[in-house]
């Protein structure tokens, strides 16, 4: 499809990226299932030589990813993580990474347990503070400011666009984790940030099939020494992880659409229930940020945080206790998911360096992947969850 700069987000979602196979003209791309590509003399070939270099599977799924970001430029991965780290490596020992203490807690654990063993320095702040990033920059040079927002799993938000002002001004770049939101509810790169993180995993697959993470960005220089990473490291998607992400965009629109609808209603069903002590939703007024997701997001996203009354006990009775919310890690598939971060997705954010840098994740503290069911049968299996009828 050649891409027109009107196309509003559902029409990219569907096409972008994709072209009809040359050979056949088979709508869906094809899986090109090959680890190495035939050449008629020494390296005269048609851009592909080596699988892990490249494969056209690949590349149309890049294409995709970088329409939907509004980037020139994207380079897949065989999970989030593996992103997150080719991305650092752009950082030079001894070089500071200022970041949120609210982080995922793979990310956490990326960072103070592996990364900083090679030299880098992570400096956590509370980046939902306005004046938290600025502070953390003029307290001495930084490389790069790194944002989750919304942050997993208290759901706090940072200003963007403010950051990458505040970043760009002493020379620092800004990335920021949008996995949460997705492309279809914020576009980082629009407000100023130089790279986009997504685990593709979640939302963009949207099918709890497939594994696999994203880089997006505008520089040319950043992405060709990035795309020699990808390479050098290799730690690139199979191209049927590319296809199965692939498919799961085309309805990425219709499923956010449908996960902010089902999650605003579930969180005003949590903010009224007596068992429930407080709930933590960008899309509700009583959030400390909502104006800002109002202005920086085009939805309130398909996750809610809540904290039972009674305690750990009873956030364990609960997360046990429901029919259609299945107990399990990862977010941001078609079903609906609980989970307690505290003893699984962040127990990496439990020992004290994490405590010492700012992490608390409150062991009651409950997390919903909200799905796209129907939405009154996923608040009658909260209720029983939580009532314990």
């Amino acid at each position: 499809m050649t891409q027109s700069a009107t196309d509003r987000f559902a029409t990219l979602a569907v096409h972008a990226g994709v072209e009809p196979d040359p050979t056949t003209g088979a709508i869906m791309t094809p899986i090109y299932q090959t680890s190495t590509y035939a050449q008629t003399a020494v390296n005269q070939h048609r851009g592909y030589d080596y699988a892990r270099s490249a494969n056209p599977t690949r590349t149309a799924l890049q294409k995709a990813l970088a329409a939907l970001e509004g980037g020139r430029f994207a380079l897949s991965f065989s999970s989030g993580m593996a992103a997150i780290d080719t991305l650092l490596r752009l950082v030079r020992p001894g070089e500071r990474v200022i970041c949120g203490n609210d982080l995922y807690g793979g990310t956490f654990r990326l960072f103070d347990k592996v990364l900083s063993e090679y030299g880098l320095i992570f400096t956590f702040v509370d980046t939902a503070d306005p004046a938290a990033v600025p502070a953390a920059l003029a307290a001495g040079p930084a490389r790069l400011v790194w944002l989750e927002t919304p942050t997993n799993p208290m759901l706090r938000l940072a200003d963007i666009a403010a950051a990458a002002v505040a970043a760009h001004k002493v020379g620092a770049w800004l990335a920021v984790d949008n996995t949460f939101a997705s492309p279809a509810l914020q576009r980082p790169l629009a407000l100023g940030a130089d790279f986009v993180i997504h685990s593709t995993t979640k939302y963009i697959g949207g099918h709890s099939d497939v594994v696999g993470g994203v880089i997006v960005m505008n520089d040319e220089a950043a992405h060709e020494r990035l795309q020699f990473l990808q390479n050098a490291v290799g730690a690139v998607p199979a191209p049927f992880d590319c296809f199965l992400t692939l498919r799961g965009i085309k309805t990425l629109s219709l499923r956010m659409a449908a996960h902010c609808h089902n999650a605003t209603a579930i969180a005003h069903f949590l903010a009224e229930h007596p068992a429930v002590e407080r709930v933590i939703y960008p899309g509700l007024p009583t959030h400390p940020q909502h104006e800002l997701a109002c202005r920086q997001m085009a939805g309130p996203g398909g996750m809610v945080s809540f904290i039972p009354r009674g305690g750990e006990a009873a956030a364990h009775t609960i997360v046990c206790g429901t029919r259609l919310f299945t107990l399990a890690e990862s977010l941001g598939g078609v079903e609906s998911l609980i989970e307690l971060p505290a003893a699984m997705t962040h127990a990496s954010v439990g020992g004290p360096e994490a405590q010492a840098a700012g992490f608390a994740v409150d062991p009651a503290l409950v997390r919903l992947s909200v799905g796209i069911e129907d939405v009154d049968d996923l608040i009658a299996d909260l209720d029983t969850a939580l009532t314990g009828r």
